[in-house]
């Protein structure tokens, strides 16, 4: 039940459009300049957007898994620890990052991988 950073980066390829930008501790993900997520890899987690209620129900569930980042702009960010995730719940998050924050058009050319997850490879 654990997710590598190689699988976490298979999984965001799958996505479009997706600029990656590095840091020394870090990288972060946007779609069309807007962000909706994070990795670091010394911790192992990504830091995903996801809807306010998204997150406090994540973070309530199991917060052995997930905690609260920061809230912004009306979104809730959580940090997931890759070792205590699947990989079709991690792709679900993921999607459900890039599409908060995608323009509808982009969203629209996409499958959702609710129907069809991207897990499979």
């Amino acid at each position: 039940m654990a997710v590598r950073g190689d699988e976490f980066f298979r999984l965001l390829g799958a996505l479009v459009e997706v600029e990656r930008a590095e840091n020394e501790q870090y990288s972060s993900f946007s779609v069309r300049g807007k962000r909706f997520g994070y990795y670091w890899p010394r911790t192992q987690t990504v830091g995903l957007k996801q809807t306010l209620s998204e997150q406090r129900a994540l973070v309530a569930e199991r917060p052995e898994v997930f905690e609260e980042q920061f809230t912004a702009g009306g979104f809730g960010w959580v940090v997931v620890h890759l070792d205590g995730i699947e990989a079709d719940e991690l792709a679900e998050l993921l999607f459900e990052a890039w599409r908060l924050s995608a323009p509808e058009e982009l969203v629209a050319s996409v499958p959702d991988w609710a129907e069809r997850s991207p897990v499979a490879g």
